[in-house]
């Protein structure tokens, strides 16, 4: 018998405004899937922060839950991949914008959106990895894949005090790279070190557009959230046959930029798409992660908190004004 669930629900409410409520609903009021899952933690991500602020157009059809990514335990499956019991995690696949997401204490997905938790790593450390965590592996793995290594020279993480850029930096630290951390946070610098930044610079000393197609040499790759004109500059610094991971755009959509590094120095920018990576990818990802994330290290990077204190929180992240991850409990 399907029962009741706490959840984050949006509403139109008109002009384009959205508002969040905190409401009991049916279960049986979940979308179709083959896979009913127990949430026990979400997060929130920048995404998350367009959607609760009706920003972007990412959600088209009210009432909705969102909630990018969850973790928790299978209640029910109709798959043979899962059985109840199963730890499980997803992020992507438009979960939280087209399907209703993890802001509830159940939901019902496909199962082939979902992965098996690794041994070892709990349904919070899992969210405190979330989206933005798994975002930052995939484009470690893609700057490796592309030759960069620990020998190579500096490896820039701008966006970096975000949580994208605290995990980005905690991995490449334990991969043995020389990691430079860009923020406009400078309060966050013990922050930046304690996870294994070398060194830290302003993120307006890449905030300017260059005036030159090519500058100084400087980065042997680059994990870069920011894009726009910071994007611009990472390019124009990259040294010869190095490469960018562009996985945010919180300083703008447009690039301003020229072909010559390509041209000229061989470099790559490797766009890393998280939400659609093919299932392989996806669980190579979670087990580098349960593997080479110091726990210790993501424990400082976690805000925890109940769903009752999303809105307020969605304001701040596009505002750059949260550092690391937020967990969210569904069940407190």
């Amino acid at each position: 018998m399907a029962g009741e669930i706490r959840a984050l629900v949006l509403h139109d409410v008109g002009g384009g405004k959205v508002e969040p409520r905190i409401e009991t609903i049916g279960e049986n009021s979940l979308p179709a899937g083959d896979v009913t899952v127990a949430v026990e933690h979400s997060t929130l991500n920048y995404k998350d922060g367009l959607v609760l602020q009706g920003q972007g157009r990412l959600v088209r059809q009210y009432p909705h839950v969102p909630g990018v990514d969850f973790a928790g335990t299978v209640e029910r499956s109709e798959s043979p991949a899962f059985a109840p019991g199963d730890k499980v995690v997803l992020t992507g696949w438009r979960v939280g914008e087209l399907h209703w997401g993890g802001y509830a204490q159940k939901a019902r997905v496909k199962a082939d959106w979902l992965v098996k938790l690794p041994d070892g790593l709990s349904t919070l450390h899992a969210m405190a990895i979330g989206t933005a965590g798994f975002t930052a592996m995939l484009a470690a793995m893609a700057l490796e894949r592309n030759g960069l290594t620990p020998a190579g020279g500096e490896v820039l993480v701008t966006g970096a005090a975000g949580g994208v850029g605290s995990v980005a930096i905690a991995i490449l630290a334990k991969w043995g790279y020389q990691v430079v951390a860009s923020t406009g946070r400078p309060e966050q610098s013990n922050y930046l070190r304690g996870l294994g930044a070398a060194t830290i610079v302003d993120r307006a000393s890449l905030a300017t557009q260059p005036t030159r197609p090519l500058d100084t040499e400087r980065w042997a790759g680059a994990i870069d959230a920011v894009g726009g004109t910071t994007l611009a500059t990472v390019l124009a610094q990259l040294r010869n046959r190095g490469a960018v991971a562009s996985v945010g755009l919180a300083g703008g959509t447009d690039l301003h930029t020229t072909v010559i590094p390509f041209l000229l120095r061989g470099v790559s920018l490797l766009g890393i798409d998280s939400v659609m990576a093919p299932k392989a990818e996806r669980e190579e990802a979670w087990t580098k992660l349960a593997r080479d994330l110091p726990l210790e290290k993501l424990d400082v990077m976690i805000q925890r908190v109940g769903l009752e204190e999303l809105p307020d929180l969605a304001k701040r992240i596009l505002k750059g004004g949260v550092r690391g991850r937020v967990v969210v409990d569904v069940n407190a």
